[in-house]
């Protein structure tokens, strides 16, 4: 199997490079920000610099460049490193509660998640960012080394082009700085944490900047058979060239290894499985492996200030994931004969074996930002050009059945299938070029437009195993993005905007008539209307109105032999409210709290029973609440909960199945001291503090709906120790 590269060379450059940076470091033990500042001789504004703090005021996933949040016409949300180590959060689901508006959408223990955005899943080929450059989606990504990870939820093909109708997820790497921090942590799992952040500013005006994060966890997963581990390492560096001229670097590589926990699936198609438990594994076989996913990312990225109105920039990165999955998997029964589980919970198990799977994404931007007047308008322009390709090479795999278990039974121990995996292959290679501009037009203190797009050329072939083309799509395409702004004062922002994107057709399931076909690519489109206002410095409240619509695509019921067809008929709506508070009530109380209502509805599909249904795993209703309260008397004490909720969520096209609505909350203490002179942070939390049993999501993929029990009651607890 190919190999990105071996972890102890990494780890050995990585923090060979650390002690050459801090050899250097001119520093005092006390006083030092972490949060990763720019450079003091530097003017150009660099992403990923700025004061870390628990309420983000700017962001860069909505345009090209960090942007105030209150002048940007669109639904937003971040959550900082602060946030993220508060509640120890160590995967992307981790982090996404937090928001109302995003919805796990097939995310099994052990297994790269997925996620969806205002009822629509995100696409891990083009959603997920790192520093605004795509990324594989098909990892995990750590967050060890991110400042912050920031959502734009909705349409956005200005920004990314050809991407799934939800949005954007783009994670912030954090600067050099002058920082140096471990934390240790466990879980009432048993499971072991260790993690450093090392970082230095050095040279006779600090002009260049290291900084190393590096992470190693033994997981003991609540599911039985489950466990697993993980190690990282990453390098920040920064050499700003002049007082005009700045180069970052950033990469990361981690390997991770874990037993990956499937599904349950609907009991005959009709009914929701009961009295199982979350620690049950489904299919433990001794021949079944963990899931080992292999991650290399890094970018390149050079500032420059032509002038007091005129920089620009240029990035470059690279992105690779190499998965190797061998699984005895749940699916079905009746030896094939059905999608489902039986009635009675039987079900059929399959050595499922897909070694050496390599997805990539390589891309390119280049953009000028520039400020200059027509008359009586003001003009902020940006335009530029972007490349990006993506390539797959896999192999088929198998999929053998070999036996069967139940979900109240157990599965027997049951012989692997003879049959071997074939020789990877170049699945897909997929390419766009791109020209962007965004002129945000100020007419007076009050009014401001934004007119904008992308002029996208795609071209993506699809092979057979003997090398042959199997699709070809070619699309050129303009996407735009309107917006218009009114100020009734300055802390209130109301908007109304119009944006485009094209999202990729998505392929038949093998069960299907027309399996493998890829459907065509569809325009999705977005209204949306939106009010921001800063009530203080310190506290924001957020409202939007949205309507999106996409082209619908499912398993349609027919007279075939199969008994479906894939197709791309009628139209998926998404009609939703999102409201957001997020900052200080009082000087002890900090908040976050969202709620979205969306109506996501199925019209013209030809199949009457699915028309004007909700869409399978979007709740009409989800909200989230968020608190941390310092103690009065108690110098350096902090409470802090949360409280989700979810309501019902279908889990089949005509509604006849919902998953039941679901209360979590979360609870937790941080306590901040001195330690040998140095800031030292204890953090205790409490997911699932009333132990409640129920079902997380109805995820889709490749086709078929899968049920995910919620984790059970978890504690964590870290040390933090910064030197």
């Amino acid at each position: 199997m190919k190999r990105i590269a071996p972890l102890a060379s990494t780890l050995m450059l990585t923090l060979a490079g650390t002690s050459l940076g801090l050899s250097n470091a001119a520093r005092a033990a006390d006083g030092r920000d972490e949060s990763g500042d720019s450079l003091p001789t530097v003017n150009v504004t660099a992403s990923g610099a700025g004061k870390s703090e628990t309420r983000a005021r700017s962001a860069a996933v909505a345009g090209f460049d960090d942007a105030p949040l209150l002048d940007t016409p669109a639904s937003v949300s971040v959550v900082t490193a602060e946030q993220m180590r508060d509640q120890q959060s160590r995967l992307l689901s981790d982090v996404v509660k937090n928001d109302a508006s995003i919805g796990e959408n097939y995310a099994p223990v052990g297994y790269y998640e997925n996620f969806s955005v205002r009822g629509f899943t995100l696409d891990p080929a083009s959603a997920y960012r790192i520093d605004g450059l795509a990324v594989a989606g098909e990892q995990t990504i750590a967050l060890e080394n991110k400042e912050r990870v920031e959502f734009l939820k909705g349409v956005a093909g200005l920004q990314a082009g050809v991407v799934a109708a939800g949005g954007l997820v783009n994670y912030v790497t954090k600067r050099p700085a002058d920082v140096r921090s471990v934390v240790l942590g466990t879980d009432s799992n048993g499971s072991r944490y260790l993690a450093t952040d090392l970082g230095a500013l050095f040279g006779e005006q600090k002009q260049f900047g290291l900084r190393i994060n590096a992470a190693h966890e033994d997981i003991h997963s609540y599911v039985n058979n489950a466990d697993g581990w993980r190690d990282f390492a990453s390098l920040a560096a920064s050499w700003a060239i002049s007082s005009k001229t700045l180069l970052q670097f950033n990469a990361e590589y981690q390997q991770k290894s874990q037993r990956s926990v499937a599904g349950y699936q609907l009991l005959g198609g009709t009914t929701i499985p009961s009295g199982v438990s979350p620690s049950t594994m489904l299919t433990p076989q001794s021949w079944a492996q963990p899931v080992r996913d292999t991650s290399l990312n890094y970018n390149l990225r050079l500032d420059t200030e032509f002038n007091s109105d005129w920089r620009g920039y240029i990035t470059a990165g690279r992105s690779r994931a190499v998965i190797d999955d061998y699984l005895a998997f749940p699916y079905g029964s009746g030896g094939g004969a059905s999608p489902y589980f039986a009635a009675n919970g039987d079900f059929d198990v399959y050595d499922y074996r897909s070694p050496d799977d390599d997805r990539r994404n390589d891309e390119v931007q280049a953009a000028a930002i520039g400020k200059f007047s027509t008359g009586f308008v003001r003009h902020e322009l940006t335009a530029g050009a972007a490349m990006s390709r993506r390539v797959v090479d896999k192999s088929d795999g198998i999929s053998s059945l070999v036996g069967s278990g139940n979900i109240y039974t157990g599965t027997p121990a049951l012989p692997p299938s003879s049959d071997i995996p074939g020789p990877s292959y170049r699945n897909l290679d997929s390419r766009q070029k791109a020209l962007f501009f965004s002129d945000r037009l100020q007419f007076s203190e009050r009014w401001q437009a934004i007119a904008g797009g992308r002029q996208v050329w795609l071209s993506e072939d699809a092979f057979n195993s003997d090398g042959s083309v199997s699709r070809h799509t070619g699309r050129n395409i303009f996407l735009p993005q309107l917006a218009l702004i009114f100020k009734p004062m300055q802390a209130m922002s109301i908007y109304g905007s119009y944006a485009e994107t094209l999202s990729l057709g998505t392929s038949a399931p093998f069960w299907v008539s027309n399996y493998p076909t890829t459907l065509p690519p569809s325009v999705a489109r977005q209204l949306e209307a939106g009010v921001k206002y800063d009530v203080t410095p310190d506290l924001n409240l957020t409202a939007a109105l949205f309507r999106i619509r996409k082209a619908y695509e499912y398993q349609q019921p027919d007279s075939s032999p199969f008994g479906f067809t894939y197709v791309q008929q009628g139209q998926q709506t998404n009609t939703g409210i999102e409201l957001g508070a997020n900052g200080k009530l009082t000087p002890r109380l900090q908040v976050g709290a969202s709620m979205a209502v969306t109506r996501a509805r199925a019209s013209d599909t030809g199949t009457a029973a699915y028309d004007g249904q909700q869409v399978v795993n979007v709740p009409r209703l989800r909200s989230a609440v968020y608190a941390d309260y310092a103690v009065p008397g108690a110098d350096g004490l902090n409470v802090m909960g949360s409280w989700l909720y979810s309501g019902s969520k279908p889990a089949t096209r005509d509604g006849s199945v919902s998953l039941p609505a679901v209360h979590v909350f979360n609870a937790g203490l941080r306590y901040k001291l001195r330690l040998a002179g140095h800031e030292t942070t204890l953090r205790l939390n409490v997911d699932n503090l009333f132990d409640k049993r129920y079902w997380k999501d109805a995820g889709q993929y490749l086709g078929d709906s899968y049920l995910h029990l919620g984790a059970p009651r978890t504690a964590r607890l870290s040390l933090q120790y910064d030197f």
